[in-house]
């Protein structure tokens, strides 16, 4: 393993470099630093290919990430990069102990501004005041206080109560925009708008005031995962988050005075709203699960399918079996999740498999690599219904585990199950595919089939 020393006068320059935004990790690519000097093996074996290390968001490797990864982590599981500002931890066990470490901080959204383009800073102010209730920007104990109040309404057994409803409405929309025999996409067809479907019916959004709901999100995301770059999308996607916080602000007065079946009122009901939690809070909280609601959904589903097809015998055990769908889902958020990596800072010095991170410093939790770590998954680079193993990093783990994992399973399964049954012919059209670009999310563009 290499041995990195991060007290030069260049690691310093780089540990305190704003190039890489605090929430996304997204960064332009910087020049490539030198090459550390080669040594000459004593041995008279040919030395091992020496490690080049690479942008994220180089093309290539946001396409496939997965070789590249897989030679980083052998390189060094927990590695200081210079070129993004940040460790990167790739290593599972590596991960873990970051995960569980209270030295490592989930609070990312006070130097946030300092990414914002100058022009755009009056707007600023409320949005991040926003972001800076949603617990997944929070460390405990103010983590533990927000989420609690949502714990007992996301626990399997409430989701569980709507599985009748995400069956149905997984048929009936198959029925509209899935014709057997004919060509179509499944990011737009299904994979999109079911889980924005069904979440807003949960939340209470009436169906009428669904456009502008959605609107507002897609523009809360490309602030969240980096992709509003100009003033202007910087202006429009902070506008937007202040939009929906009143729009969840005036739905939550609407439920306090009459309430429905919905998540809101759930909550309302249980008594915490204005007491353990305030109502700025819920709100603010609302509009993270608002945000994210659809986009892991939607991308697990259409990753989960996409692997199900690149592995016809996978696919052909889950149609003998339907009841290795969940197993399936599973297999997928490890072998190819919807998220690719989160963003944590130290609070404070810490040791971290024998390297000394210092307090500020970024780490880039890598769980894609984790994942794939053979340290953990034997044969970690197959696609294996069957392996049976839930201790996959995709939901998280500890504290910060996605909250919203059993509506994540719930929908994604649903969607695959109906697909395996009822859709003999399902096949893809063309082997390229095309990625968004991210740090964060694992997200195709679009998944051109036959239905």
């Amino acid at each position: 393993m290499t041995v990195l020393t991060t007290n030069t006068a260049a690691d310093a320059t780089a540990r305190t470099s704003p190039l890489v935004c605090p929430v996304t990790g997204h960064t332009a690519p910087p020049a490539a630093p030198a090459a550390a000097p080669r040594i000459t093996p004593a041995a008279p074996a040919a030395p091992a290919a020496p490690f080049t290390e690479r942008y994220l968001l180089d093309p290539a490797v946001n396409a496939d990430p997965y070789g590249y990864l897989n030679s980083l982590r052998d390189h060094d599981p927990v590695y200081w990069s210079a070129m993004h500002r940040a460790w990167l931890v790739t290593g599972h066990a590596q991960l873990m102990h970051c995960l569980r470490a209270p030295a490592v901080s989930a609070e990312r959204v006070r130097p946030l501004m300092d990414a914002v383009p100058e022009g755009a800073r009056e707007d600023a102010e409320r949005a991040f005041g926003i972001l800076s209730r949603w617990m997944v920007f929070n460390d405990a104990p103010q983590h533990r206080r927000l989420r609690q109040v949502f714990q007992e309404q996301f626990a399997a057994r409430s989701i569980g109560r709507y599985r009748a409803f995400v069956e149905r409405a997984t048929r009936a929309m198959l029925a509209r925009r899935a014709v057997p025999g004919r060509t179509g996409d499944l990011v737009a067809d299904i994979a999109r708008p079911l889980p924005a479907l069904v979440f807003a019916r949960w939340l209470g959004v009436p169906q009428a005031h669904g456009p502008s709901f959605w609107y507002w999100n897609a523009r809360v995301g490309d602030l969240v995962l980096g992709a509003a770059q100009e003033e202007r999308e910087y202006r429009t996607s902070l506008q937007s988050l202040v939009n929906l916080d009143d729009y969840l602000a005036d739905l939550v007065a609407q439920r306090r005075a009459d309430p429905k079946d919905d998540l809101i009122s759930a909550v309302l009901a249980g008594g915490q709203i204005g007491k353990s939690v305030s109502e700025e809070e819920f709100v603010g909280m609302l509009t993270q699960m608002a945000f994210a609601g659809g986009e892991t959904t939607s991308n697990l589903i259409v990753n989960a399918v996409l692997a199900l097809l690149e592995h016809p015998e996978q696919l052909a055990a889950v149609r003998e079996d339907p009841a290795l769908v969940p197993m399936a889902v599973e297999e997928a958020m490890r072998f190819d999740g919807p998220s690719k990596m989160s963003i944590r800072t130290a609070a404070r010095d810490f040791d971290l498999d024998g390297r000394s991170v210092r307090a500020e410093d970024r780490l880039f939790l890598v769980t894609a690599a984790a994942n794939r770590d053979p340290g953990r998954f034997s044969d970690p680079d197959a696609f294996d219904v069957r392996r049976g193993s839930a201790s996959h990093l995709g939901f998280g783990f500890g504290a910060h585990f996605c909250i919203g994992a059993a509506f994540a399973r719930l929908v994604a399964g649903a969607v695959v199950d109906v697909l395996v049954r009822e859709y003999p012919g399902l096949e893809l059209l063309g082997a390229q595919h095309t990625w968004q670009p991210s740090l964060l999310n694992r997200a195709l563009t679009a998944l051109p089939v036959r239905y």
